[in-house]
């Protein structure tokens, strides 16, 4: 499959032949294919948040090049502007960007820079609405009266209504309490089956990102260290720990296991993978 972004040879520089220069991304060689969701995870300061940043534009590569449908995003000042409406960022706690006087106005700010008709923009602002789960009643309300859950649903909407081929979230369940987040994920998880885009989830929870990923790409040092499926890069279990990187409760209980000498499988993950194995292994147990 036709990768509808590609990442080659990305490497950013921060304050260049200064005293405070900063490699943050270095070799980044990565593809994003149609219809995934990608989960990017690495700890604070490993370089995923300057990667994102680079898929639509908002920064420009040292070296190296962004690709999105087979082109240079920074071909021409007009090539990246129009990627950044089909390549979609939706950054860590969004809510603060809201600034409209109505929830309607804040999802059609993207739709009305696209130069679209009245009629175009209103039917991608109840469309996202709805993907969003907002609804009708909430339309014509300031969004700074609202909860916290509600403003980040509303910060998304705005990023969907573009209709993007590409939706990158970074952490977008940060500071929600559990409805919320399960929430939030399942409207992602809707819009990808519905649209077929392409979705980045950038997450620290890697219980989400193990059972919501199809791929995951693991950050260190601004370096790729694992990209691979959830199965794949799991059962690195030992090395994603020592790079300072939480597993999902499974894998460090299976791990732990190991160690005690319980014969077990290397790509546990979930907790029905875990529950499986130890019965496995308890049956084997039993039978000797």
């Amino acid at each position: 499959m036709t990768p509808i972004i590609r990442a080659q040879a990305l490497q950013h520089t921060y304050s260049a032949g200064t005293p405070f220069e900063k490699i943050a991304i270095e070799g980044i060689n990565v593809d994003i294919e149609p219809g995934t969701l990608v989960g990017i995870i690495g700890h604070t300061g490993s370089g995923k948040s300057t990667f994102i940043q680079h898929l639509n534009g908002l920064l420009k590569p040292t070296s190296g090049t962004v690709f999105f449908d087979g082109q240079d995003i920074h071909r021409s000042k007009e090539a990246t502007r129009d990627v950044r409406f089909s390549v979609g960022l939706v950054f860590q706690y969004p809510e603060y960007q809201l600034f409209e006087e109505t929830v309607y106005k804040d999802i059609a700010f993207g739709p009305k820079n696209m130069k679209l008709s009245a009629e175009e923009v209103d039917e991608r602002v109840k469309e996202a609405a709805h993907f969003v789960g907002l609804t009708d009643d909430l339309m014509e309300r300031s969004p700074l009266e609202l909860s916290g859950g509600q403003k980040r649903r509303i910060a998304i909407a705005g990023v969907i209504a573009m209709r993007p081929k590409v939706l990158i979230l970074d952490e977008p369940t940060a500071g929600l309490d559990p409805a919320g987040c399960a929430g939030i994920l399942e409207n992602i998880l809707d819009y990808k089956r519905e649209t077929g885009s392409a979705v980045l989830l950038v997450t620290h929870n890697m219980d989400d990102a193990a059972r919501l990923a199809d791929r995951l790409v693991v950050f260190h040092a601004g370096h790729v260290a694992f990209d691979g499926t959830p199965p794949e890069v799991f059962s690195h279990t030992q090395e994603l720990l020592e790079i300072g990187l939480d597993v999902p409760q499974a894998a460090r209980i299976a791990e732990a296991l190991r160690q005690r000498g319980v014969a077990l499988p290397e790509s546990i993950y979930t907790l029905d993978q875990l529950q499986s194995a130890v019965l496995e292994a308890w049956k084997g147990a039993s039978a000797c």
